[in-house]
């Protein structure tokens, strides 16, 4: 007889606890205040390999997993474009043809500084990549601040990455 309500009043909290949280509909990372992965240790011909190191130098970084299958990184990219010019932003190519990505850059620009391809997909799942594109930034020293799923564009970018990154310029 107790069990109906146990089970009742277990839901009951779980539901307050999703309805209280900042953004319900968000994918908490466990990544973050952790280290970086490691990364894969390939890149696009002609394009500079995106190393651990790198992600371990001083200052903010941005690691962009992207795909030139990806629609919606198609549309934040030229989010990405912007941000190049004020921090280091590093790209991960997810399962996506060596032709098909270069292509894409050409046609669109290169922002990132570094690129490792991911063509399996094992270093998108040790970063808990659910699907491209997703943004990390990582501090100076290696550990991913905080995780963004989804288009850097227009309401995402300004209300939610954006206040996000000025957090972890101020705590730099």
């Amino acid at each position: 007889m107790l069990l109906p309500v146990a089970i009742f009043a277990a839901f009951a909290g779980m539901a307050g606890w999703a309805l209280m949280r900042d953004d319900p509909d968000a994918i908490p990372s466990a990544m973050a205040g952790r280290a970086a992965p490691a990364l894969g240790q390939t890149t696009l011909p002609g394009k500079v390999q995106l190393s651990d190191a790198m992600l371990r130098e001083p200052g903010l970084k941005l690691v962009n997993f992207w795909a030139s299958w990806c629609p919606p990184c198609r549309a934040e990219h030229p989010t990405l474009t912007e941000l190049s010019k004020q921090m280091p932003v590093y790209g991960v190519d997810l399962k996506d043809p060596e032709a098909g990505a270069l292509r894409f850059l050409d046609d669109h620009g290169d922002p990132f500084r570094a690129i490792a391809t991911d063509p399996r997909g094992r270093t998108a799942i040790d970063w808990g990549v659910t699907a491209p594109p997703e943004t990390f930034i990582v501090n100076g020293k290696g550990e991913v601040v905080y995780r963004f799923a989804g288009p850097l564009i227009a309401g995402n970018l300004d209300n939610i990455f954006m206040p996000e990154l000025e957090k972890a310029r101020a705590a730099e």
